[in-house]
This record gives C-alpha cells, structure tokens and sequence, in this order.
C-alpha cells in the first residue's frame, strides 16, 4: 500500500468514526439543561398543587417575617431539593464523581439534626411528643407525596436522557429531590413548624418518594 493510500484509508476512517459519533450523540438539550428545566418545571407544578388543594395557611407572611422555625422548614427542604437532583444528576453521568455530590445530602440532614437539638433543649421533655405528633400529621403524609408525584415524574423524565450505572439509584436521588420540592410548598400551609415535626413527617415524606423514585427508576432508567 502507497503511503498516498494510506493516509487516504486514515482519513476515512476517521471520517466514519466522527459520522458515527455524531449520530450516535443526544439530540436535543443536555442532560444538564433538562434536568434544569424539569426542576423548574416541578416547582411550578409543586406550587399548583399545594395551592389547588390545600392553600397557604393564614398566618404565612407574618410568620415568614416573625418565625425562624417556618422559615426553617423552607430551608431544609430547598437544601435537600437541590442536593438530591445535584446528586441525580452525578449518577446518571458515565464516570461522574457520585461521591462528591452524595456528601451535599449532609447539609440538610445537619440542619435537621441541629435544629431538632436546639429544640430538645429550649422545649421541656414532657412537651416533646407534642410537638412531634403536632396537629396535621395525616395531612402531611397524605399531601406531601401528593404534592411530589408531579416533580418526581419530570425529574425522571429528565434524567431519561443519561446513562446512570445504578438506574435504581439514580431513581432515589430524583425521588429524594421530589420530596424536597414538595415538602418545601407543603410547609407553606402545614401549621406545625416544630424541628421535631419536621425531622419525623417531612422525612417519611422525602423516604416515601425516594422509594417510589428508586422503584420507577429502576424500570425507566435503564438503557
């Protein structure tokens, strides 16, 4: 073979390699950018529903301007929302560092645990059932999940455009994000703000929807 020939055998070589890469490469927006919009996409439909069926409680903006606990609950949710979909996303990314973004779920799960202790100690031991019993805790198992069904379908929907390892997994995370933005819009109309409440309702909640995502996700994430 004439080294003409086999530079020209090279070059279409590489020519057909870069054809097949290119077909074989996602159409459409990145995983990224999906992901993103789907997150918008759920807190719209997250705000939707809590509002068509529940409705803020009465007492929302002053308590939002007067309660540290009820903006608590605001900002335990959004931590866990976007350290699960951060996470999520890592999982369904061939070679992602999953271990850097699993270590984020440590924030809200800190937050939690710090607040509950501030409360044992401001709150006398025999008050404490009371306060994580509360008053609305059959609403909040029955609305919660309700409320994260939407964006736990949108999330997935999204991540259908990766390549997760672990598919069930990666269906976890979604699950977890979803109970994080639907706990994050149920909090704007659930009258209990006690640390205690939160850490035992709001998480079965979030366990709830992680199950369920992992269940889903095992089925419609694979690839």
């Amino acid at each position: 073979m004439t080294p003409v020939s086999a530079e020209r055998e090279r070059a279409d070589t590489e020519a057909l390699i870069a054809l097949i890469a290119a077909d074989a490469a996602p159409r459409g927006p990145s995983l990224r950018a999906s992901l993103l919009l789907a997150l918008g996409a759920a807190v719209l439909v997250a705000a939707g529903v809590m509002q068509w069926a529940l409705g803020m409680r009465g007492d929302a903006a002053a308590a939002f301007l007067s309660s540290a606990r009820f903006v608590f609950k605001f900002a335990v949710t959004a931590a866990l929302a976007v350290a699960a979909a951060h996470l999520a996303l890592a999982m369904s990314r061939p070679g992602a560092r999953v271990a850097g973004a699993a270590a984020w779920l440590a924030v809200p799960a800190l937050l939690i645990a710090g607040a509950v202790a501030l409360e044992l100690l401001a709150v006398p031991e025999p008050a404490w059932s009371a306060r994580m019993v509360g008053s609305n805790w059959l609403v909040c198992l029955t609305y919660g999940p309700l409320i994260s069904l939407g964006p736990l379908g949108l999330l997935l929907l999204a991540l259908r455009r990766g390549a997760p390892a672990v598919p069930w997994r990666a269906g976890l995370a979604a699950g977890l994000a979803a109970g994080g933005i639907g706990t994050f819009f149920y909090a704007a109309h659930c009258p209990d703000d006690s640390p205690l409440f939160v850490a035992v309702w709001y998480s079965l909640v979030v366990a709830i929807m992680g199950a369920l995502g992992a269940l889903i996700g095992s089925r419609v994430l694979r690839w």
